[in-house]
């Protein structure tokens, strides 16, 4: 079987399936891309068994086929390359391969593609639409919330909740939780299922700007496909936790500022935080928030003070300005407004301006005041 295709427009293809192979594969053939030939076009495979990506190219073959390439040395061999054609001739009795390029010829030594593990395909599915836009925003704003604590793996992933023409992903990690929502979607189900953080990081890299990704999901897998490309991950299956019960509905106490000042004094703050609980105290009285923190053990103490809108009375409230600072640096208005009730209740931090087609709620859980 022999085959002829850009060096750089494979490289390109290869660099978007080879985020499904893992770091330790427990199985030889898992560090290998699929290279399946069928009418002209060369279909790439990867996966760890619980994320997969195929992506398909046009090339001139001579045959159709299969053949499992090992991917590290075939990936450094192309990135090594100048763009040129270069000519893949497999010997399908013993599965070496001969790279051929305008410098000389590079042998190595594949596998039988047929003991590649199978991709699930998306049978018994319903689908829905959804600009490829927005579903990266909605990546981007959630998935730093998700959790890393694999006892509690529900929270390890974003939570997508398709109501019809609605989709909401929540992502939490029980010290704080995002919900964003968009309304551009086209589907006809209503359900949810929770997708795993690493399957959501290797497609908000590979997702267009400019086109749709169907969604596709099943009780097991979800299925992103989009132009030549399909992500295919295996569900999480665990219960998540109620997340419309821990957000907090009376909040009388309304905080609005400049986002980007209010980001700022919370970086220059924290350097004088306590490092392991990174707590700042907000002092808020109509018109003036002070921002200060300490930490005791090396008499380091910091204080600023910012101008802003205040409705409700007073209140000091302490939080981990890690926290804050990252979800200030998500949201992407000029202006922010915090919702506050009391110090031991959660805050709501949102956008100042409501945007359209889209809604983002963000929460953060105080840090104790100690006395």
């Amino acid at each position: 079987m022999k085959f002829s295709v850009s060096s750089s427009e494979l490289l390109k293809r290869l660099q978007i399936a080879g985020g499904a192979i893992g770091s330790n594969p427990v199985l030889p053939i898992l560090e290998d891309f699929l290279f399946t030939i069928s009418n002209n076009r060369l279909r790439i495979a990867a996966t760890d068994l619980e994320t997969s990506i195929t992506t398909e190219i046009e090339v001139m073959a001579d045959a159709d086929g299969s053949v499992a390439v090992p991917a590290k040395i075939l990936l450094e061999t192309l990135k090594a390359l100048p763009q040129q054609p270069i000519t893949f001739n497999v010997n399908l009795d013993n599965f070496g391969i001969e790279i051929t390029s305008a410098y000389g010829k590079y042998k190595l030594a594949g596998e039988d593609g047929q003991d590649f593990p199978s991709i699930p395909q998306p049978d018994s599915v319903d689908s829905l639409k959804i600009p490829g836009a927005s579903l990266s925003q909605g990546i981007n704003k959630t998935i730093f919330a998700a959790s890393n604590d694999e006892l509690r793996p529900a929270m390890t992933g974003v939570y997508f909740q398709v109501d019809f023409d609605k989709l909401i992903l929540v992502a939490t990690d029980a010290h704080k939780l995002v919900k964003y929502t968009f309304n551009e979607v086209g589907g006809e189900a209503s359900t949810s299922f929770i997708v795993p953080k690493k399957a959501l990081n290797l497609l908000k890299g590979s997702l267009p700007g400019n086109e749709d990704v169907t969604l596709s999901f099943n009780s097991a897998n979800a299925f992103f496909s989009f132009g030549d490309t399909e992500l295919v991950c295996r569900l999480i299956d665990a219960r998540y936790p109620d997340y419309n019960a821990v957000i907090p509905v009376d909040n009388p106490n309304t905080l609005s500022l400049n986002r980007a000042d209010f980001q700022n004094s919370l970086k220059r703050i924290a350097i004088y935080a306590n490092k392991t609980t990174n707590q700042v105290i907000l002092n808020i009285n109509e018109n003036s928030l002070t921002i200060s923190a300490q930490d005791l053990d090396f008499s380091n103490e910091a204080t600023e003070q910012l101008a802003c809108n205040y409705e409700g009375d007073s209140l000091t409230i302490g939080f981990n300005a890690k926290f804050l600072v990252e979800m200030l640096g998500v949201l992407e208005a000029d202006e922010v407004k915090m919702e506050l009730s009391t110090p031991t209740r959660a805050g709501i931090l949102l956008p100042a301006e409501p945007m359209e087609g889209e809604e983002i709620l963000m929460l953060v859980m105080p840090v104790m005041l100690s006395n």
